[in-house]
């Protein structure tokens, strides 16, 4: 790890003992991670996925046509923050060039590139659920398969209506965002041949049940064996079928895609669809992290500022900023 520890601070042991335990991988995670690493904290990212990047997610199929990949979680990044806006430069991302006014950049082959590229050089155990946080004279120990980890602090960047299985009910921190309400979104992933019709970049209408469209093979270095579409359903349409089957999801989506795009259904090479039960918002916080009074448990994420992927950076760096004493972080 990078940094000394200095005299009182809590030094690794078996790879068990952490400065801080960061909870959740995902762009908040990532960002806090990377953060703290970088001022010499020693830092440890759990994830129950096997996966990092949450919803910045590119699934990859192997089709008889050759291999077609899906951007199925967020569709594109773009930043305000010129430090964010350099990071992105850093990780790889490029221009999306979809007429939009405003830059979207996305990440190559897929967007979860970005997110690994954000993440080099951290020490991340994935599939790897924390089921229990125990507070000790020292700081913390997580439960979790792997064996018990122990941490002076952790940050918890998991989406805000899981906070209170893991902090039970009555802690302070899960009374703070018992009201916070996460929208649903189901994603239909469905590729057809290289000649059928292509006629949108993306489209957006919020009164539709399919409220985002977007041709993903069109995106920069996606191939070119396939025409992918990725469709995302809005959060009314999405919470009323959310508990479906995968396969029925996407059997009521499809229909729904080739009305818009103008193909038949059967004419589909693959077709899949994935719940995202936690998908953003419906009133984030209004601040960037929540703490405990001691400044020994932090939660974070993008619920806490809005929807965009910009919005769990920023919750992740502030954390890490506060952690560090309102000293600059890398």
């Amino acid at each position: 790890m990078r940094g000394a520890l200095q005299g009182g601070e809590m030094a690794q042991d078996s790879r068990n003992h952490w400065d801080v335990l960061v909870i959740g991988s995902g762009m908040a995670g990532v960002s806090c991670a990377q953060a703290l690493s970088g001022a010499g904290q020693s830092v440890l990212l759990l994830d129950k996925g096997r996966g990092i990047g949450g919803r910045i997610a590119t699934r990859r199929v192997t089709l008889p046509v050759g291999e077609v990949s899906f951007d199925h979680g967020a569709q594109y990044v773009s930043a305000r923050d010129d430090e964010f806006a350099k990071r992105l430069e850093q990780a790889g991302a490029v221009l999306w060039q979809d007429g939009a006014p405003k830059r979207h950049l996305v990440g190559t082959p897929g967007m979860s590139a970005l997110v690994r590229a954000l993440a080099q050089g951290l020490e991340i155990r994935q599939s790897c659920e924390v089921s229990a946080l125990q507070r000790t004279s020292q700081g913390w120990t997580a439960t979790t398969p792997m064996g018990n980890i122990h941490a002076r602090q952790v940050v918890v960047t998991i989406p805000a209506p899981q906070i209170e299985r893991l902090l039970g009910a009555d802690h302070p921190l899960s009374v703070a965002v018992a009201g916070i309400q996460m929208q649903p979104c189901l994603t239909l992933m469905a590729a057809f041949s290289p000649d059928s019709p292509r006629p949108v970049l993306h489209r957006y209408d919020p009164t539709h049940p399919l409220a985002w469209i977007a041709q993903n093979s069109a995106k920069p270095a996606r191939g070119d064996a396939a025409v992918t579409w990725v469709a995302q359903a809005g959060p009314d349409w999405s919470a009323t079928y959310l508990e479906g089957a995968p396969d029925l999801i996407a059997g009521q989506m499809l229909p729904l895609l080739c009305d818009v795009i103008g193909t038949d259904r059967d004419a589909a090479l693959h077709v899949s669809a994935h719940r995202w039960r936690y998908a953003r918002a419906a009133q984030p916080l209004g601040q960037p992290f929540l703490r405990s009074a001691d400044r020994s448990l932090y939660l974070g994420g993008d619920w806490c500022l809005g929807t965009r992927v910009e919005d769990a950076w920023t919750s992740g760096r502030a954390i890490a900023r506060d952690i560090a004493g309102g000293a600059d972080v890398g």
